[in-house]
């Protein structure tokens, strides 16, 4: 019986090599990809060995990032338009999965393999400050931060609770908001450092504006949980404010 044609595998669309506009190839199911894209990525991998990140443009490292979530398909269009939208790489993979799939060239594999990346990003820098005495690692505290949060497109608010020695055994995160308000609730914090038995406490949110300025509300909000905290014999080191290059701690500018 002749299969009907509507029923059949599309064969999969390739980039011509002629820039990221030419027209696309056909590559029958099956086939083998063109010596062009091959040789791409296998000039790519070997430059990243030898050279590393420093050695390549972002739009080179994000098509090293998609490699495997698109293997039979020229994905430097893709990296382009994903930095077009986003601005660097950093906020390629922090964008929320739904703005990613508004990308042309977005599906669930590639959201799927970027979110793995953050996630194991975020990770790494945390495991650099969980169970460690936190006043002696600031700079990883710092590095952990930006890490998860200076390139968030909304608000986050995030409390580190540290023991009686400074050892920070947990970090969670409180509430979500809009671009430029998130809503904090002091009684909540100074609750929670209660149930975790914790000591001292660490504030931190981010500006997606990428300014660290805090706002007359952010010095409020400061005011209220120090005063909510000292009530019950807890101790507020410091509020962070991270934005896209630089951190305002309320300690070194005096608001503590």
């Amino acid at each position: 019986m002749t299969r009907d044609p509507a029923f059949t595998e599309r064969p999969l669309p390739l980039f011509a090599p002629d820039g990221d506009e030419a027209e696309a190839v056909v590559l029958a199911p099956g086939a083998r990809l063109p010596s062009y894209i091959r040789d791409h990525r296998q000039r790519l991998r070997a430059r990243f060995m030898q050279g590393g990140a420093g050695a390549m443009p972002e739009y080179e490292l994000l098509e090293l990032l998609l490699f495997r979530a698109i293997p039979r398909q020229d994905v430097k269009p893709l990296a382009r338009r994903l930095l077009d939208t986003f601005g660097d790489v950093n906020r390629v993979l922090s964008a929320p999965p739904a703005r990613l799939a508004e990308v042309a060239g977005v599906g669930e594999a590639v959201v799927q393999e970027l979110k793995l990346i953050e996630a194991v990003a975020h990770r790494m820098a945390r495991a650099r400050i969980m169970h460690r005495q936190v006043l002696s690692s600031w700079d990883a505290l710092l590095d952990y931060c930006h890490t998860a949060m200076a390139h968030r497109e909304t608000e986050q608010f995030r409390v580190l609770f540290l023991d009686r020695k400074n050892v920070l055994i947990a970090d969670e995160e409180q509430a979500r908001g809009t671009v430029d308000h998130v809503p904090v609730y002091p009684r909540e914090v100074v609750k929670r450092a209660l149930e975790l038995n914790a000591s001292a406490l660490i504030l931190v949110h981010n500006h997606p504006s990428g300014d660290p300025t805090p706002s007359d509300a952010d010095i409020d909000m400061t005011t209220r949980v120090r005063e909510a905290a000292e009530a019950l014999g807890l101790v507020l080191h410091d509020h962070l404010i991270i934005g896209k290059s630089r951190e305002l701690s309320f300690r070194a500018q005096g608001y503590l």
